[in-house]
């Protein structure tokens, strides 16, 4: 008997699925035709060994499909990301599939960075309280001004507090006020003999001393060849930069002397959860070439990312990379649709070559840029600005 159980509908794919899985399917031969590009700029061969390592991974190819973090590749033995983008007419024109395999993430509902921060403080308010204000002699409210001391440099000197709401800013030098005027109660205090705790406090402020320098002080004693030029106008402020605790970049080899840039709004970098990209004060504005050099990469169809939210894509988003013939200055994360060299060009420095977007690895729109020379970072030098570049620095340029 003939089975008339209707099938089940399946969700419409997206084209870049679709086209993938297409690709993916396809046999070899197929691939100049299905993607003409992406074969001729990656090659026949070097495609074959990628999509064989990605059925090493997953096993065989079951479904593309759509999720918050990118396109999934599924099979029988797991799933990879991979990001993808097609033409009208449904040409794959870009790809690139993730060399791990992808496990979904557990959706957790999280409170807003705000209000992170907001019961984080609150914590530290009444430990101010029950401490400093409570302190019963001299020598234990000396310890404890030491140990909340130390919590401001780590807070002030490896945090970026600029990029942080005003309001956020003003409530925790508030509270710095109101630790200092703990000191109303010294004269009817007695002197006492805490002189561990005082020791500990001491010690906790001088460690945080000392890292924060450390880490605003550190080079990678690997010069370039010249200073650059800034790449971008008017105040700038470093979320990203200097040693290990200040800026995530140092575990990458040839990104360890990279900066990330925001420009500052009223709020600072941060807005109001759900806010389009034209609410960040950095989204838009021009980036120009920081040195003379020919364009050896560049990229300008990767679409923005929300802000908050990383979907898998090339990690650089839109880019421009540019040889000096000492070494490659990689400037990342544009706008899409703004790139005005193409591969090949040669540029001088001072002129544009897009503006500040927020595509590729980031959360929020920002100008990532660093040199490399032989695969090693250098430290970043910029002529007119003096002194080191960190996290917590502002330019005005």
């Amino acid at each position: 008997m003939r089975d008339l159980t209707p099938e089940p509908q399946l969700p419409a794919q997206l084209p870049e699925a679709q086209a993938l899985s297409r690709f993916l399917t396809a046999d070899p031969d197929e691939w100049p035709r299905l993607a003409p590009r992406v074969t001729e700029e990656v090659g026949t061969d070097a495609l074959e060994r990628i999509v064989r390592a990605t059925t090493a991974r997953i096993g065989e190819l079951r479904t593309v499909t759509d999720s918050p973090d990118g396109l999934i590749l599924s099979g029988s033995n797991g799933q990879v990301r991979a990001w993808a983008q097609t033409a009208p007419d449904g040409e794959l024109t870009a790809l690139r599939i993730e060399g791990a395999r992808y496990t979904a993430p557990r959706r957790r509902r999280r409170l807003p960075a705000p209000l992170a921060w907001w019961g984080y403080l609150t914590l530290v308010t009444l430990w101010n309280v029950l401490t400093v204000w409570t302190a019963t002699d001299r020598t234990a409210w000396l310890g404890d001004m030491g140990s909340l001391a130390a919590f401001y440099v780590l807070v002030e000197g490896a945090g970026a507090p600029a990029q942080q709401p005003r309001l956020l800013r003003r409530t925790v030098e508030a509270a710095a006020v109101a630790a200092v005027a703990s000191a109303c109660r010294l004269p009817g205090l007695p002197t006492g003999h805490g002189i561990l705790r005082l020791v500990g406090g001491a010690a906790l402020l001088a460690g945080a001393v000392w890292l924060v320098a450390a880490a605003r002080r550190h080079r990678w004693k690997a010069p370039l060849s010249q200073p650059l030029a800034f790449p971008l106008e008017g105040t700038w402020y470093v979320v990203q930069g200097g040693g290990r605790i200040l800026n995530h970049h140092a575990r990458v080899p040839e990104q360890r002397g990279a900066l990330d840039l925001v420009a500052l709004g009223s709020r600072g970098t941060r807005t109001r959860p759900g806010s389009d990209l034209p609410a960040y004060a950095a989204y838009g504005r021009p980036v120009r070439s920081p040195c003379d050099g020919r364009v050896i990469s560049a990229a300008d169809t990767v679409q923005d990312q929300q802000p908050g939210d990383i979907r898998y894509q090339p990690p650089y988003g839109n880019h421009v990379f540019l040889d000096t013939g000492r070494e490659i200055v990689k400037l990342a994360h544009l706008r899409p649709g703004s790139v005005t060299v193409a591969k090949g060009d040669v540029v001088r420095a001072g002129q544009l070559l897009g503006e500040v977007g927020n595509t590729g690895n980031t959360t929020e729109p920002h100008l990532h840029i660093h040199a490399e020379r032989d695969g090693i970072g250098l430290d970043l030098e910029f002529t007119g600005v003096p002194g080191r570049l960190h996290r917590g620095r502002t330019i005005r340029a």
